[in-house]
């Protein structure tokens, strides 16, 4: 995770720091990950390709049972990009979120500097995007947590389960 993460294709995208990507800051990410799991915050898994190689994680994280709602996260390592992992772990992790979490909304975002999550986010048939105007807290605090401007998108529970039930 170290190796893939520290990458400067990922590590820039992310704006991740050289202690955040060593060994001991990959440690230290996923005791964060474990606790927040704990706490019913996050929800992470692992992304591994054909062979189970570890190749990226996905993280529902900020899960708000109240609001039922939670924002979703990707990275996966540069020489998987463009493969087709990323569409398909978001599938999979937006099923859980809506069926076993039972959340409403999901909120993707994007680095305004960040053009190709944007596309991959784009290519995603069920989600809208550009929807700050309307989750305009939302949107803060995803700007806020990354510290530059951003676009929101979201997918709707009702919207995301049709698309998956006409593509199972």
């Amino acid at each position: 995770m170290s190796s893939l993460s520290s990458a400067p294709q990922v590590k820039n995208a992310l704006g991740l720091t050289d202690d955040q990507t060593s060994l001991e800051g990959t440690i230290d990410f996923i005791e964060f990950i474990e606790e927040q799991e704990r706490l019913g915050k996050q929800y992470s898994r692992v992304i591994l390709d054909e062979t189970k190689k570890l190749i990226g994680v996905i993280t529902l994280k900020d899960i708000d049972d109240g609001n039922k709602t939670c924002h979703i996260g990707t990275w996966i390592g540069h020489q998987y990009w463009g493969k087709g992992y990323n569409a398909l772990a978001k599938s999979e992790m937006l099923y859980i979120a809506f069926t076993v979490l039972d959340l409403e909304y999901v909120f993707a975002g994007a680095k305004l500097s960040n053009i190709r999550s944007q596309k991959a986010q784009e290519n995603l048939t069920y989600i809208r995007i550009g929807v700050q105007s309307e989750f305009p807290e939302e949107h803060s605090k995803l700007e806020s947590q990354v510290n530059s401007p951003c676009i929101l998108n979201v997918i709707e529970r009702e919207m995301f389960l049709s698309w998956h039930s006409d593509n199972e």
